[in-house]
């Protein structure tokens, strides 16, 4: 399917539009359980302009990211521009910028210590992927993942996938039922999120009461966004009975199924969706933009109702981002930011995807049908000949990775290294760590890779610290090997290691570092 330019500018324009109203309708019911289906407007005094909306403003410094970087953008890059240009230190962010400070890794710094890492930041930065990869939810959702890592895991990661395959495919298909299958296609199909989502789906096919259907999302997977101010003791006087609570940081399954449950039940009509969705309470401001911008996608700016639209003047105002390091240029209006993002797709999906000197201007070659879900790594029979095959890891499977694979891709292979569970080692016992080397995608030659593990003194690695393996280019092969290393000499709190992978007869060379540290050592100590 051909998206021609029109459709797409006015869709971007709508998604970033919609992100901000219900962004603003929200924000006054952010973190409050109750109940509240009379608000069916924006309650904040608006003569001044809007308020910040930090589910928009965060997208801004990807997209500073990717007008520098392009698709070589990836989570180890969005966590540097995470350190230099986002501001706050709450919950999940904070301990993103902790555990990256310390020296670790994306996935390792949405996982470690780090208790909100299924909460609801990362999934309302779904909307720069889906704008800059529009009806390919292949590759918005293999983006959504690398941003959600860096900060979130497990079920915040499955969320921003899952919202930003919607979003994408929503540029080309508009059916409820049909955009949501192929969203949930992306993410594990019994986690919290695609329960939540379905039981959503289960609660409008069979006409249950909206109020209803928001207390058995709730009572899925339940969160706790809604009680954070409130004390254990005064939960049930505050009109909550029936809402069981779940544990810290749990919230954005159930957000996810309140904004799905909303567009369902709001049956087209753009107001009554988002009033519906801030009426379910909890992450508001969340649900409520994340909606806004998909049905701002759907339906296009050119179709947003004038009641919503007129009170914002298109006006977006930022919290979050550092101005001072002079390194993001932060747009004034939802439509300076779409043009912006407009401006930067052609150089990111390339002419396979993007003819910018079609007639009337640029048009995008988008999927469609069957090609909008998510691919399988069945798809072929392993080890068969390699030619003319992707070896990425189609977005299922890479979201059900193990969060202690750090993976790292350079122009003739790509590494992963499992920690093996923990990024903890101790004197008394040993530790082994595992690398996989995969052929590249475009350079597929057959090879030789040496791989070597440099260690400080002090450690000592057990049977060899070099070991040098074929890389083939048959559909799924990998040069694999182990290594096993005593700290019992090693007197420090980190130990880092160095993977070093080089490949035989070329210049071809990559490094990857291991960061563990010492069991009885809080990270917190670490970062001084």
């Amino acid at each position: 399917m051909v998206l021609d330019f029109k459709t797409y500018k006015d869709k971007v324009t709508g998604c970033w539009a919609g992100k901000n109203i219900g962004g603003v309708l929200g924000a006054p019911f952010e973190g409050i359980r109750q109940y509240q289906p009379d608000v069916d407007f924006y309650t904040q005094d608006l003569s001044k302009g809007p308020p910040p909306n930090d589910d928009l403003d965060l997208q801004i410094v990807w997209l500073a990211a990717v007008e520098r970087y392009g698709r070589n953008v990836n989570a180890s890059i969005l966590g540097d521009y995470w350190l230099s240009y986002i501001i706050p230190n709450w919950v999940e962010y904070g301990t993103g910028k902790a555990n990256l400070r310390a020296g670790l890794e994306p996935p390792l710094t949405g996982l470690i210590d780090n208790t909100y890492k299924d909460s609801c930041g990362c999934f309302i930065r779904s909307e720069i992927w889906a704008c800059l990869a529009p009806g390919l939810p292949q590759l918005a959702a293999r983006y959504a993942y690398e941003d959600a890592i860096v900060d979130h895991q497990d079920e915040g990661m499955y969320g921003e996938v899952f919202c930003a395959a919607l979003q994408s495919a929503a540029f080309t298909e508009s059916d409820p039922v049909t955009l949501i299958n192929i969203a949930l296609s992306y993410i594990p199909e019994n986690g919290a999120v695609a329960r939540c989502v379905k039981k959503a789906v289960e609660c409008y096919k069979a006409k249950t009461a909206f109020k209803e259907t928001r207390k058995r999302i709730h009572n899925e997977a339940p969160g706790t966004f809604g009680i954070q101010g409130i004390r254990l003791s005064e939960i049930k006087k505050e009109g909550n009975e029936g809402l069981e609570i779940g544990k810290p940081g749990f919230d954005a399954p159930e957000n996810i199924g309140f904004t799905i449950a909303g567009w369902l039940y709001g049956e087209g009509d753009f107001g009554k969706a988002i009033c519906l969705a801030n009426a379910c309470g909890e992450d508001t401001d969340c649900s409520c933009a994340t909606l806004g911008a998909l049905l701002g996608i759907i339906a296009g700016a050119s179709k947003l109702p004038e009641k919503w639209t007129k009170p914002l003047d298109d006006t977006i105002v930022t919290m979050c981002i550092d101005k001072t390091s002079r390194g993001v240029w932060v747009p004034d209006t939802a439509t300076q930011l779409a043009e912006r993002i407009i401006k930067t797709v052609p150089g990111f999906l390339g002419q396979d995807c993007c003819d910018i000197l079609s007639p009337g201007g640029m048009t995008i070659n988008c999927l469609s049908g069957k090609d909008l879900y998510c691919n399988t790594a069945n798809d072929y029979l392993h080890l068969i000949n390699g030619s003319g095959k992707s070896e990425e890891l189609p977005v299922s499977e890479l979201t059900a990775l193990s969060p202690y694979i750090v993976r790292r891709g350079f122009p003739a292979f790509s590494v992963m290294v499992d920690y093996n569970n923990s990024v903890f080692f101790n004197s008394s016992e040993k530790r082994t760590i595992k690398v996989s080397v995969k052929n590249s995608n475009s350079m597929r030659q057959q090879q030789w890779a040496r791989i070597t593990l440099y260690a400080p003194p002090g450690i000592e690695i057990l049977g060899g610290a070099s070991t040098l393996k074929p890389l083939n280019n048959l559909y799924g092969f990998k040069a694999e090997t182990e290594f096993t290393f005593s700290a019992a000499s090693f007197s420090g709190a980190k130990l880092e290691l160095i993977v070093d992978v080089s490949l035989e007869g070329r210049h071809s060379s990559g490094q990857v570092k291991v960061t563990l540290m010492k069991e009885t050592v809080s990270l917190c100590n670490l970062i001084a």
